[in-house]
């Protein structure tokens, strides 16, 4: 019995064992340790060298790519068609509709074996209210809700509502603010052309109490990917709908920045080297899923509610601001990403390399033969770097000048960017402040609008929702979320509970305007 071996199976043992984790969380982690046994995709010596070195980085996927990281299936098709697979007659009415996405979502894989897609719901479910009364859509759209996070308890698991104002909509911000529930994750989609002030005012509100939902701005995604054609997923990656991603890999900012000679030969040098890796490293990991694992053989794909064409690597980055400050320090310069014009200046520049290099190298199996660009938001094992472009845990600005530092950066970000805001409490007592905060973020280019309050239980990590209370308890008595050890993983190894809560008022929004 090989040493290796020996490894495996003490492994295997250790999860078998472990008092913290449920059967069904125990078969997650013992299939994980069997994927990751076999031999890695074949990838060149130079990738290798720069994954060993923590330059690149494939977010645990597994070793041979047998189901893609995000999917979004088409959920008005399969109601509207049915499905043969499943044996389902198209859906009749709202409890027909509600059943029939129960069913589904259990046959929608992902990175994390639960659907990170559950749709657009209100333009999925309109259809089917008929002459249901607002109280009966109350009862049944709660009870949907208490269902999903008792069945499918993770919070990567995300759910969209907007632009539009309808009694869906509504009632699932409602129903949000009172559970307070982790899962699902939601985001609000604003369009100012669409959407009414006092729908907003309820979004940001339920902030307020509860740190959801993400505000996401309708028109520039849609920019993107034409009208209605992508969905938010996972923590708040933009996707193609009928698509998703096929794999996730990202660049660590800081490793590079640690190898350059200056700003210049990281910008023109390093950052060029890297990408070309990096373009290699989606290729190898996208070939084996679309060309030896068949996962394009099944019903999602036969059906029509996934298309193959749709389907896109993300282009991760981090370590935005260990970069800038690296390469300044290297100059000489006394300057501070977040809070000085310079430091800001050369990170929108290297965000913009960065979009050039994605936009010049092909992918194998892109969205018309490209990779999206994506602001990654760091993992529970990253330590001494800073998610994607934010400003650092613990050294945060005040709310405006934070937007104001970050707001360049969203528009090259195509599948997705979060700058986390943390807000004293005090909000609370008046909620106009963050509905101003928000609209002055979007006005500004946010192509997403995300804040935790700081009192609150439920706190964003990453993109994803933990309960600070189930963080506490976790080591005693594990947790029947599966996301929980994660949450408590990042409390260990990074800065997430020293994030720095800042006041925000009335007297402050003007400042947008300068």
């Amino acid at each position: 019995m090989t040493v290796s071996h020996n490894a495996f199976q003490a492994r295997v043992r250790n999860i078998i064992n472990d008092a913290t984790l449920s059967p069904k969380q125990k078969n997650q982690f013992l299939a994980l340790e069997a994927e990751a046994s076999l031999d890695y995709v074949p990838v060149s010596t130079p990738l290798k060298k720069a994954m060993e070195q923590g330059i690149l980085c494939d977010m645990f996927e597994g070793h041979a790519p047998f189901k893609p990281r995000y999917v979004l299936p088409d959920y008005a098709k399969f109601l509207n068609q049915g499905s043969k697979y499943l044996e389902l007659q198209p859906a009749q009415d709202l409890d027909d509709a509600l059943n029939h996405l129960t069913i589904l979502y259990h046959h929608v894989p992902s990175v994390t074996n639960i659907p990170v897609y559950l749709g657009q719901l209100d333009d999925v479910l309109l259809p089917f209210i008929g002459s249901l009364s607002e109280q009966e859509i109350y009862q049944k759209l709660k009870r949907f809700w208490v269902m999903l996070d008792r069945t499918l308890p993770d919070a990567f698991m995300h759910v969209n509502i907007g632009p539009s104002d309808n009694v869906i909509c509504r009632t699932i911000l409602t129903i949000d603010a009172e559970l307070k529930q982790i899962a699902p994750n939601l985001t609000f989609m604003y369009d100012p052309s669409v959407s009414p002030d006092d729908l907003l005012r309820q979004a940001t509100t339920n902030i307020c109490h509860c740190s959801k939902p993400h505000i996401a701005n309708y028109p520039m995604h849609a920019a993107a990917y034409g009208d209605k054609q992508f969905g938010i997923v996972s923590c708040y990656n933009s996707l193609p709908l009928a698509g998703g991603s096929n794999t996730l890999v990202r660049m660590n900012l800081k490793q590079v920045a640690l190898q350059a000679h200056d700003s210049d030969h990281f910008i023109d040098h390093l950052l060029p080297q890297y990408s070309r890796l990096m373009t290699e490293l989606m290729d190898a990991r996208a070939s084996y899923l679309h060309e030896q694992s068949n996962f394009f053989q099944g019903f999602l794909a036969a059906e029509g509610l996934i298309n193959e064409k749709r389907f896109a690597p993300m282009f991760g980055i981090y370590g935005m601001a260990e970069a800038v400050d690296i390469l300044l320090e290297q100059a000489g310069i006394d300057k501070r990403y977040g809070y000085d014009q310079q430091a800001n200046t050369l990170a929108h520049d290297i965000s913009r390399k960065l979009a050039a290099l994605v936009e010049a190298l092909p992918v194998k199996y892109g969205l018309n033969s490209k990779a999206l660009l994506h602001a990654q938001g760091g993992i529970s094992l990253d330590k001494g770097v800073t998610p994607g472009v934010r400003i650092p845990y613990g050294h945060e600005p005040d709310p405006v000048s934070y937007i104001q530092a970050t707001a360049a950066h969203h528009q090259y970000y195509t599948s997705g960017i979060s700058d986390i805001l943390t807000i004293d409490e005090t909000v609370k007592a008046n909620p106009e402040a963050m509905f101003n905060l928000c609209k002055g973020a979007l006005s500004m280019g946010y192509r997403e609008f995300t804040a935790n309050v700081s009192s609150n239980d439920l706190m964003r990590v990453t993109g994803y929702m933990v309960k600070l209370s189930d963080i506490a308890k976790f080591e005693q008595q594990g947790s029947r979320t599966n996301t929980t050890f994660l949450g408590a993983e990042a409390a260990n190894n990074t800065e997430i509970l020293q994030r720095r809560p800042r006041v925000v008022s009335l007297e402050t929004t003007p400042r947008f305007e300068q």
